[in-house]
Order: structure tokens, then C-alpha cells, then sequence
């Protein structure tokens, strides 16, 4: 068996390419599936179709079989074959409901994006069919530049739809290139299919669950007791993934109800698990890819010719939903191209990714490290902990020409607090729960309920408002053990939490300024950064008007934010929280890796769940009498507070951006490599003598940029010079001194430069002062180059 995993899918929270996570359960239903019957042409259009119903009946069973061989096709487990069968069936009956359907024409249109000059295409109406007419049929009036490249279609902007899926009403579709995000998670969902399948035929599996992930695809399942994945294994799974590659395996999608799901997966104790506890009750899609079928909410490729470079990358174990207590699985993880140079390009990706690797630089250069008697909780070291310090310094540096407001609040809090909050029905099993004195308490996860606390102590005006309230308290999040990874998931943590309670018509300002915020923080690491608003999604709490209220207001900040020179931003309707629109922000990497730290997002609810309020400008009414605890305690919405004349409810804004210290530790040390800008740097210089009659030159060095609060350290080992001066270079000292003789009588320094060569053979001679001044200012104005 392999080292447990540290996979971010632990919870058990199914992917979003895989499953909905629904917390309703669906009702237990039973029965048989029931033979279609032939249906009757009714319509014209049907006699003209059932020869090709017949034909298409035939080649969906020839197509679908794959290629092992008769003797091999006999070694299928009976579970599959059975699975199959119903498939075959229930798309047979499907396929008949279809052609039973009008086919109306419908309007549909082309969207091709931007040309080269980034000028938006017009849109190229085409004439279509519902349920008839499907993406992938339309790209034959699609340049070859554009078409070569997609992978899925979308329909009106929001709904990613498989290329030879019909369409059902008037839309708008547009293509997803294998170079966006969204086309790499769909070309990686369906490769994960097809190594799935492999993996059914080779062992006679059961399978978990197969979804995307960052950098390429897994799939979980069950051998048989006592078997393992091993490293010999790859090569034969390979080998049937690209026979498979060959055969042009059709991706087909079909909708089944609950009955049929349970009597199609009821062999997996896996599977039903999903149907059980994670699907509506109306049922989900099933994908059929060869021999494998497969619960899938898709969408996916349109065959498996399209996958053009697959490899194995590794395999370990896993436990089902990330749960230590439940089974043990194995896990395969895998990569693939739609062209044989991105592999190649890809493994010198991996590389220079490992070599990067925070985990691998946190040791080498003693900055942390982790502890079983304490799983997901950082031992910061000392040259960690100057990094910490220099990061908190920055901010703190920031919120005072920015006008927040530092604060500490309690680390425990009584679970009424997160039942008013909300988060106790919706987080409790990722809190850390303690029984004290007959009560339930729960370590914070967040510092938002306990800023509304200090919010609404006292009476407030509105002179107050803006209150930016900033809080870097311990937080503490119950992650499962195998969702842990180095110091991108921790159970301990602190980040920049901020909470700003502001009027409506104060939101635009507010925004605009964490923009500006973003903008400099980012900036001094060479961030950058892309902008994506999220609005209001089909369930959601408050009025429209509100939400369309606030909406406004952060397209306003936004296209200001845009005309500024900021850049494009993106919108993504729908995907907001259910208590307000938010505002992610995405910063890119020296590898190009995206990750997402910041976050900007408007509150309504939790305003209301604490009857927050403040004196307006109006004539105000007599102040509130002291507060009593009348609202709901079990989590459920408030019924707003009819407020009297003269008092007005705040807007909360919950803001980010580093976000987790630990987590941007980690981003920093993998974007700069461990070669750290000198501001920020554990190790900025090392006095090296020539010999040691110079140690008290060396030593009256170190306390004179001591004094100037730099980290020096000195090397009065008995090494010889060349080795100190490697071993200086090595641990990423940014600047080295080499004193002797002559720099003790000019009272000057030697000085090799980290990131210039040709200072490594001899330094620039510059005078003492000289040299103080000048990194004085390179640490004052946090410059990224290390250059005095």
C-alpha cells in the first residue's frame, strides 16, 4: 500500500465535474426496469426516422463493444455486463422518446469570441433543429484555428454542454478551447473515464469516483482483498488506455431515475453511496465510454480519439470520502493531451514545479516543518517566523494609511453564537467542538460572527461607518487528515481577515479602495491578478432589489477599477453566495499556476441574524434599549426587523487578501523559488571573513546592519573561505560580504550580489555607509530586484 493521500477532495464532497452536492436525501424507491415498449410514429417526421433508429440501434451496440476480443469480451464481470445491458436498454427507449419529439427549428447563434486583436467576432446565426441539431455539428462553419482546439461547447454563458448533445431551445453557443480551464477540467474528467475504464478490465474493480483535479485527473476504487496498485501495473494500463484512444469511443450521456441508478449501480457499495445521499430525486446523467458506464454529470469529449498523450503518474492509497474510519481504496492518478508536445511540456512543468516545492524549501532552508503529535498545524521556525512577521508588518503597514482598525477576538465561543451565525447547521463538522461545563464550544473557523459581536456592543452612527475591522486571530478548521498538503491545507492558521460594515451607498468607494489594496500587495510580489464577479444564484437570501442594488454597485467599482488600466474582469452569474454577490480574485505564479487567495464578498444575512444597526443621519429615534437575544438561535433567516426612522442596517463586507498566512507562505516560497526578495528575506546577509584576524571587523559588521534591523549573520567557522562562501549561496543569502585586510582599513564591505554573476568572483568594494544606506532603502521601499 502506498503513503495515504492529501488530495482536497477528502470530504467526500463529490467534484463538481462529477456530482451536485445536495443535502436533501432521496427517498427509497425500488422496482424493476421495465422493457420499452415500441413506441408508434405518430408525427411525419417519424416514418422518415425509423430506419435510422434501427440503424443507429445497431451501430450504438457495435460501437460501444470494445475491441479486447472475444476471449477478453468473457472476462468482463458479470456486474458489468449487466450494468451495460440496462444501459443499452434505457438509452434504446431514450433514443425512441426522442424521435417521438417535435424537432422545431430554433435560433440559435455562433459566438467565436475575440480575433486576434481581441476584437469580439460577430455572432453567426446557424440553422438549427431542437433536439436534433447539437454543437459539434455546427463547428463545419467554424474556422479550422478555432475548431481544432475545443473541446465542450456552452450554451447562453453559463451551461457547459457536450459537443454531440442535441440542442432543446433558442441559445447561444459558444466553444471551449483545451487551453481554458474549464476545457482542461472536461478533456481531464473524460481521460479519467477512460482510465477508469482500463482499470475495470484489468482488475474487475469497483470504482469510487474520478474527477479532475489541478494537475490532471484520478480515480479511486476497491481491489479485491489484498491487492494493490503497483508501479508494473502502469504500463499495462496504459497500453489498454491507447487501444482505447484508437477505437474513437463515444462519450453518450443519458438521464436515469433514482430505480433504475440503484439497479444499474447496486454491485458498488460506492456508488450507491452517491445515490443515495448526493443525487435529487429526480435522478442523474449516466456516461457511457466503451465498457465503462459510469455516474457522471459530465459533460465530456466527444470521443476518445481526441486524447492524443496519456501517462500514469502515480498511485497510492486513499480512504473513501476521506474518511480514516471507511474503506481503503487505491487511487491512480493520471495526465493527458489533446497533443503528444504538451506532455512534453508538461513533464518539464512537473520539474521545475518539484523543484520549487514548498515543502522540499521549507526544509532545506529551515523555515517550517510538520509533527504527528499536532497533523495540519505549522511549526514555524525562526527564519519562518521573519517572514510571517514581515508579511504582518506589510499589512499593518497598509491598514493604517488605509484607515482599519486592528482587533482580537476570542479563539472559542459558545455553539449559540454559530447557531445565530448560521454556521453551526452548514460547518459543524469542520469545527473543532468542545464539551465544557455541560455546553458545546467550537474553536473559531472564521472571525466573522465575533466582529458582529463588536459591532454591535454598543450604539453606532453613522459617522462611524466606514468600520474596517481587521483581525489576524488563530483560526482552526477540522480538515480531514487526508485533505492535509504541506501548508496549503492546514487545520491551524491566520490570515489578513477583515470585515467592513458600510452603508449601501458606500460599497462602490470600498470596493474601488480593495482594489487599490490588491493592486499593491500583489504588485510587490509580481502578482498579477484577474477579477471574476459572482452574482446571485437561483436559492439566496434577501430581496432582488437589494441584491440587484449591490450588483450595480460592483460592476460600478469594477468597470472603474477596468478603465483605470486594471484589466478585464469576468462575470460569472449565478455563483454568488446565498447571502450576497462576491468577488474572487485569481493571482497567477512564475509557473503560470493560478491560485485564488483573495476574496471580496457583500453580506446582507449575517447583518440581519445580529439586528446590526446604526443612527442614519436622519432624525434619529431614542437609542435601542440593551440588546435582547429574541432573534433565532437555531440558524434559520431572521425576519427582518422593520427598523424605525433614523436607523439603518450596514453592509458587511468579508475581505481578504493573502488570505491564509501559511497558504501564501507556501505560494511565495514556490513563485520566488526560495530566493527571496530582500524585504521579505530570513536570510538577507552573511559576513564572511578572509581570515581570522579580521573576526572583529566581521563582528562590528553584523551589529551595525543588526542596528538597522536587517538579518545578518556571520561565519567564523573554521571552513574554508570558498566553503562558507558556497554555503552562503546555497541557503539564498541575498547578499554576501567578504571582508579581509583591505575592507577593514577603507571600512568597506565586498559585496556579492545573489542574483548578479558576475559579483560572484569578486564583489564590488562599497564603502560601509554607503552600503547602509543603500539597504536601508532597498528593505524601506520593498523592491523586487535585489540590486543596490
Amino acid at each position: 500500500m502506498g503513503p495515504r493521500d492529501s488530495s482536497d477532495l477528502a470530504k467526500a464532497q463529490w467534484d463538481d465535474a462529477d456530482l451536485p452536492i445536495r443535502s436533501k436525501k432521496p427517498g427509497s424507491a425500488g422496482g424493476e426496469a421495465v422493457a420499452p415498449k415500441q413506441s408508434q410514429p405518430n408525427r411525419s417526421h417519424k416514418k422518415k426516422n425509423a430506419s435510422a433508429l434501427d440503424n443507429a440501434q445497431t451501430a450504438e451496440a457495435q460501437s460501444n463493444t470494445p475491441d479486447f476480443g472475444n476471449a477478453a469480451i468473457l472476462r468482463l464481470p458479470d456486474f458489468v455486463v449487466e450494468r451495460n445491458e440496462l444501459f443499452s436498454e434505457l438509452k434504446r427507449k431514450h433514443d425512441a422518446e426522442i424521435l417521438e419529439k417535435e424537432h422545431p427549428v430554433i435560433n440559435v447563434a455562433l459566438d467565436l469570441g475575440n480575433d486576434e486583436s481581441g476584437t469580439p467576432r460577430p455572432e453567426m446565426p446557424v440553422a438549427a433543429k431542437a433536439w436534433e441539431s447539437t454543437p459539434g455539428s455546427f463547428l463545419k462553419h467554424v474556422d479550422k484555428g478555432i475548431s481544432s482546439d475545443v473541446v465542450v461547447a456552452k450554451v447562453d454563458g453559463k451551461e457547459l454542454w457536450d459537443l454531440d448533445r442535441p440542442l432543446e431551445r433558442d441559445c447561444r453557443v459558444s466553444y471551449i478551447p483545451f487551453t481554458s480551464p474549464e476545457g482542461r477540467n472536461v478533456f481531464w474528467h473524460s481521460s479519467a473515464h477512460v482510465l477508469g475504464e482500463a482499470a475495470e478490465c484489468h482488475y474487475g474493480c469497483r470504482l469510487s469516483h474520478g474527477p479532475p483535479v489541478e494537475q490532471g485527473f484520478f480515480y479511486d476504487m476497491a481491489l479485491a482483498e489484498g491487492q494493490a496498485v503497483k508501479e508494473s501495473d502502469w504500463s499495462p494500463l496504459e497500453s489498454k488506455a491507447s487501444k482505447f484512444f484508437k477505437e474513437k469511443q463515444a462519450f453518450d450521456r443519458l438521464h436515469v431515475s433514482i430505480p433504475d441508478l440503484k439497479k444499474m449501480f447496486g454491485y458498488s457499495k460506492y456508488k450507491m453511496y452517491y445515490i443515495e445521499n448526493l443525487l435529487p430525486p429526480e435522478g442523474s446523467t449516466v456516461y457511457r465510454c466503451g465498457s465503462l458506464v459510469d455516474l457522471c454529470l459530465g459533460p465530456h469529449i466527444q470521443n476518445t480519439s481526441k486524447i492524443k498523450a496519456f501517462q500514469i503518474m502515480k498511485n497510492s492509497s486513499c480512504y473513501f470520502r476521506g474518511d480514516k474510519d471507511d474503506d481503503s481504496l487505491q487511487r491512480i492518478y493520471g495526465v493527458a493531451f489533446p497533443d503528444k508536445k504538451q506532455m512534453t511540456e508538461h513533464k518539464k512543468f512537473l520539474e521545475e514545479a518539484a523543484k520549487r516545492d514548498h515543502r522540499r524549501i521549507g526544509i532545506e532552508q529551515e523555515l517550517f516543518f510538520f509533527n504527528d503529535v499536532s497533523p495540519g498545524s505549522t511549526f514555524l521556525l525562526p527564519h519562518g517566523t521573519r517572514i510571517f512577521n514581515a508579511l504582518q508588518k506589510l499589512l499593518r503597514s497598509e491598514y493604517q494609511k488605509r484607515g482599519y482598525s486592528e482587533v482580537q477576538s476570542p479563539n472559542m465561543y459558545d455553539s449559540d453564537l454559530w447557531k445565530k451565525s448560521g454556521h453551526w447547521q452548514h460547518y459543524s463538522e469542520d469545527m473543532f467542538v468542545l464539551d465544557v461545563e455541560k455546553k458545546k464550544w467550537a474553536l473559531k473557523p472564521m472571525n466573522c460572527p465575533g466582529h458582529c459581536i463588536m459591532f454591535g456592543h454598543r450604539e453606532r452612527s453613522y459617522r462611524e461607518l466606514p468600520l474596517r475591522m481587521a483581525d489576524f486571530g488563530v483560526l482552526h478548521r477540522n480538515e480531514a487528515s487526508g485533505a492535509l498538503n504541506g501548508m496549503t491545507r492546514v487545520r491551524k492558521f491566520q490570515q489578513d481577515d477583515t470585515h467592513i460594515f458600510c452603508t449601501q451607498d458606500q460599497i462602490t468607494g470600498e470596493i474601488e479602495g480593495l482594489f487599490d489594496f490588491l493592486k499593491c500587495i500583489y504588485g510587490l510580489f509580481g502578482f498579477p491578478f484577474r477579477l471574476k464577479l459572482s452574482t446571485r444564484p437561483e436559492k439566496f437570501l434577501g430581496d432582488i432589489k437589494t441584491w440587484d442594488i449591490a450588483e450595480s454597485k460592483l460592476k460600478d467599482a469594477l468597470n472603474s477599477f477596468t478603465a483605470s488600466g486594471g484589466g478585464q474582469w469576468e462575470l460569472n452569474e449565478g455563483d454568488g453566495a446565498f447571502y450576497g454577490p462576491k468577488i474572487d480574485i485569481t493571482i497567477s505564479d512564475a509557473l503560470r499556476r493560478d491560485w485564488q487567495c483573495a476574496t471580496i464578498q457583500l453580506d446582507f444575512q449575517l447583518p440581519q441574524n445580529f439586528e446590526l444597526e446604526y443612527m442614519t443621519a436622519e432624525i434619529a429615534a431614542k437609542p435601542k434599549a440593551a440588546a435582547t437575544n429574541d432573534s433565532p438561535t437555531d440558524g434559520s433567516a431572521v425576519t427582518p426587523k422593520v427598523l424605525g426612522p433614523g436607523r439603518a442596517r450596514p453592509v458587511m463586507v468579508h475581505r481578504a487578501i493573502v488570505g491564509s498566512f501559511e497558504r501564501f507562505m507556501a505560494i511565495l516560497t514556490e513563485h520566488f523559488a526560495g530566493k527571496w526578495p530582500f524585504w521579505i528575506s530570513p536570510r538577507q546577509i552573511l559576513v564572511i571573513p578572509v581570515m581570522p584576524a579580521v573576526n572583529d571587523y566581521v563582528e562590528e559588521v553584523q551589529r551595525l546592519f543588526k542596528a538597522q534591523k536587517m538579518h545578518v549573520d556571520i561565519d567564523l567557522s573554521g571552513n574554508t573561505m570558498q566553503k562558507k562562501i558556497r554555503t552562503g549561496q546555497l541557503q539564498q543569502y541575498n547578499f554576501i560580504f567578504v571582508v579581509g585586510a583591505q575592507e577593514r582599513e577603507s571600512r568597506s564591505v565586498n559585496i556579492r550580489n545573489r542574483d548578479d554573476p558576475e559579483t560572484q568572483a569578486k564583489g564590488e568594494l562599497v564603502p560601509l555607509d554607503e552600503a547602509i544606506r543603500k539597504l536601508k532603502a532597498l528593505k524601506k521601499e520593498r523592491r523586487l530586484i535585489n540590486s543596490i
